[in-house]
């Protein structure tokens, strides 16, 4: 798949892994590390941007912990209707942009947000799109919290992947990478690590 079928085939998913599919099950276990690890780096009215946010389960656990300055971008149109009709609150008092994450990101000014936060997206970037993780720690002033499914696991995989590249379902592409090297070569500083399932936390400061 190339990067436009790849950025189409989230746009119009409507399924499994879909902003309903998430509004559907709502905050879970990475939403409250989420806030736990923010709550400890910034105050609540830190300018906080997620990517990918979807119908924004993890901005609303946040919003119900007081952070007020709340961001989204999400390239799946629905997820803002999705968001209205489910987490009205956070639809109201957040910001959100339509539209991919490669295509949103560059209009941003240096340092606009104080964190920036990523659940299990940035590993659908296509290669060819990777630039665009220079973006994020540029837009950041402190901030880039990832939580990224780093290396295969049986659930995961079943038994597909190659490559570093891996078709979830047959279908959705999953690019393995080590996001602590790459944020490290961005010259950040990398602060925090931990296990969340299949998953890994991983926090990152600009010195």
């Amino acid at each position: 798949m190339n990067a436009d079928e790849v950025r189409a085939g989230w746009a119009s998913r409507s399924t499994e892994y879909s902003p309903a599919y998430y509004a559907y099950y709502g905050p879970n276990e990475t939403s409250e590390l989420l806030q736990a690890t923010l709550g400890r780096i910034v105050d609540t009215d830190a300018a906080v941007l997620e990517l990918g946010c979807s119908s924004g389960r993890h901005l609303k656990h946040l919003h119900e912990h007081g952070f007020s300055d709340l961001h989204g971008v999400d390239i799946n149109a629905d997820a803002f209707d999705v968001m209205e009709a489910e987490y009205p609150a956070l639809a109201e008092a957040g910001t959100f942009y339509s539209g991919a994450i490669e295509d949103v990101v560059v209009d941003f000014d240096d340092g606009r947000f104080d964190a920036v936060i990523s659940v299990e997206t940035l590993q659908h970037i296509h290669a060819a799109d990777e630039w665009v993780f220079g973006e994020l720690a540029r837009i950041t002033d402190d901030v880039v919290c990832t939580v990224e499914c780093e290396a295969p696991v049986a659930d995961v995989d079943d038994g597909q992947a190659e490559s570093g590249i891996n078709y979830v379902n047959g279908e959705i592409p999953l690019y393995y990478r080590d996001w602590g090297r790459i944020f490290t070569d961005l010259g950040m500083e990398a602060t925090e690590t931990q296990s969340v399932g299949r998953d890994t936390l991983r926090v990152f400061r600009h010195a």
